[in-house]
């Protein structure tokens, strides 16, 4: 067993060292996390623990390329579970410490990013330092001065050091990888990175964020529990993420549930539990490594590596190839993966993978995985060749910047695209059409438009495999009862290249008629909030080449116009967040009746929320809107509101 433990820690110490100080990993997450579980057992099983394992300290030792900064107090590293069963007995534990005192808790986002400390006198910022080691970090003012979502300068005159997380929004992330020469791997090694790049420069063009959760030390001492801190954070200009207050068992259970982070533009590997009260902090007090009073509760993981076994081209309903690799099988988050995608011939060569390569896969917002970058070449790895013809239909492509398209309108692979997105739920939502019935209504009925599906009878289903009396009739009453779909469904089911269901209910907003829409110009399309020249220009292009198609297809759809949507009013323009349940509508019911007249609806609280709808039962997003001086209204309000 001791040779085991020996060899688990030379192994963890090479992997923090890449991870940790090089900010190159050679293993994803997941991986080092097994190893790290298997050494803790084995520690607990022998009761030895070698001087050099890596569960003896916080962090990675800073490298000399930086100046080092002490820290005004030590920062800890946070203990971790990774069940809900483990989170039950640690908030057990933690009321049996307490003398049977349950105490109010504050659920925070878990970053995952680069650490970092800053510390203000005086009023004005002075210094930044990674955690480094817990006690001594690396330098990096000059790197982080060039990050713009903090303040220079804050409203206290003591010496304070503030602790954030350095992170590269998602957003940022793709978009910046569009363009670059050399492909970033994820977000959080771009984050870390770019703030421990000697250059400011490089920096500054990474356009990171930092998210504040914690006040380390404090001259004066005058902040007595998380809810306070966080106030203070806010008031002072400093970026947060969201957080719950839970005052039992069952509310922490709740807001563990609540979070979803498939819908925020940053990564996390989890989420933070905290005890709110300061004084009760310091009874609960530390171990040698964490704090009693905050644990870390880790999400299964979402990158891991693995090698490509194969790579196969599929087109989309427009045209556009897209580069799939077969993978050797590997569990992430929680599921097998055995195929992520790679996104286009550009994708794969600023990535530089082929097949045989070792790959690390990143999933998020539940879709298909993404090789993210490379992380081992061999020798014998095969180059990935694009098709010279089109794989579906042998016909000629052509490439439009770092895409790759099949210009056959007729391919087979396009029209059982088309077809698929004209049934989904977000278009004519037909239920019955899958894949496989999709397949069958173009090689044996010869469907090929999204029109003949209403022209389909019940003894033509009939000649379908797994087809009987019932399947037939349900799949002809959904294709009937799809006619009269609210106008924005239609523009969305018409397969316009980037023009999605949100940009499909501003254009219905905005024009109220088919053929309005067709005569739009570039000027007047353009002018649209969610409209860019890109989108702009290609609605004009659909529409001259599709435009009879267009026309058929509304005389059989019949979609209904809205013409009841307001453009003044009380809500007209106003940013509405509702939370709690109301007495008189759903909540899909009052976002409605919203949107019909003109207001916006948002499931998050920011600084541009106009108002927060409160009913029985308001979570956290009612604590936040006071903090940020959101105007709150009652159910009774907002129907006034609704009514003016």
């Amino acid at each position: 067993m001791i040779n085991r433990m020996k060899e688990l820690v030379d192994k963890l110490n090479l992997y923090a060292y890449h991870y940790y100080v090089l900010d190159d990993p050679i293993i994803s997450d997941k991986e080092y996390d097994q190893l790290y579980d298997e050494l803790v057992a084995l520690e607990n099983q022998t009761g030895v623990t070698l001087q050099d394992s890596p569960t003896l300290r916080v962090g990675g030792e800073p490298i000399s390329k930086f100046g080092t900064h002490k820290h005004i107090t030590r920062i800890y590293s946070l203990d971790k579970v990774q069940t809900k069963g483990q989170l039950e007995n640690w908030y057990h534990r933690l009321v049996r410490q307490l003398d049977g005192i349950k105490p109010i808790l504050t659920v925070e986002h878990k970053l995952d990013g680069l650490t970092l400390c800053l510390t203000y006198d005086k009023g004005y910022f002075v210094s930044a330092a990674t955690r480094g080691n817990g006690e001594v970090g690396e330098n990096v003012t000059e790197q982080v001065k060039t990050i713009k979502s903090f303040p220079l300068s804050i409203d206290f005159d003591g010496l304070i050091e503030i602790q954030g997380e350095g992170i590269m929004r998602i957003s940022v992330f793709n978009e910046y990888n569009k363009t670059a020469a050399v492909v970033l791997k994820n977000p959080r090694n771009a984050a870390a990175g770019a703030i421990r790049n000697l250059d400011p420069k490089v920096t500054a063009k990474r356009n990171l964020d930092i998210y504040f959760y914690n006040v380390n030390y404090i001259e004066g001492g005058n902040i007595n529990s998380q809810i306070e801190m966080m106030d203070f954070l806010e008031r002072n200009r400093f970026r947060t993420s969201e957080f719950y207050v839970c005052r039992s068992l069952d509310e922490l259970m709740e807001a563990v549930e609540k979070i979803d982070r498939s819908k925020l533009d940053y990564v996390i590997d989890g989420i933070v539990i905290k005890v709110n009260e300061i004084s009760l902090r310091e009874k609960l007090g530390y171990t040698d490594k964490f704090p009693r009073w905050a644990v870390a509760y880790k999400f299964k993981a979402e990158e891991t590596t693995t090698i490509i076994k194969d790579v196969i081209w599929q087109v989309g309903r427009t045209g556009k190839l897209t580069p799939l690799a077969l993978l050797e099988p590997v569990e992430l988050a929680g599921a097998t993966v055995s195929r992520a995608t790679l996104n286009n011939a550009g994708d794969i060569e600023r990535k530089s993978v082929k097949i045989g390569s070792r790959v690390f896969i990143r999933r998020s917002n539940d879709v298909i995985p993404e090789i993210t970058g490379l992380a081992q070449a061999h020798n014998n790895d095969k180059t990935i060749d694009l098709p010279q013809t089109c794989p579906s239909c042998n016909e000629s492509l052509e490439t439009i910047g770092a895409n790759t398209f099949c210009v056959n309108f007729a391919c087979s692979a396009q029209i059982k695209g088309r077809l698929e997105h004209f049934s989904s739920k977000e278009c004519m939502d037909i239920e019955g059409l899958s894949e496989k019935t999709i397949a069958q209504l173009y090689e044996k009925l010869g469907v090929t438009s999204p029109i003949d599906l209403y022209y389909l009878t019940k003894e033509q289903l009939l000649t379908l495999e797994g087809f009987k009396d019932k399947k037939a009739d349900n799949l002809i009453r959904s294709i009937k009862n799809s006619k009269g779909k609210d106008f924005a469904a239609f523009i969305n089911s018409l397969g316009i290249p980037n023009v999605g269901k949100k940009t499909s209910k501003d254009l219905a907003q905005e024009f109220q008629s088919l053929e309005a829409l067709m005569d739009a110009d570039y000027e007047r399309l353009s002018s649209i909030n969610s409209i860019g020249d890109v989108i702009a220009r290609g609605i004009i292009e659909f529409f001259e080449k599709h435009k009879s198609y267009a026309l058929k297809l509304e005389k059989v759809i019949k979609p209904k116009f809205d013409h009841s949507i307001k453009t003044s009013g009380a809500i007209s323009g106003k940013k509405f967040v509702i939370t709690g349940a109301l007495q008189n509508y759903k909540r899909a019911q009052a976002h409605k009746l919203i949107e019909e007249r003109g207001g916006i609806v948002s499931d998050t609280v920011t600084k541009d929320t106009d108002y927060l709808v409160v009913g029985a039962d308001a979570g956290s997003k009612l604590q936040k809107a006071q903090r940020l001086g959101i105007k709150i209204i009652s159910e009774m309000d907002f129907v006034s509101m609704l009514n003016d």
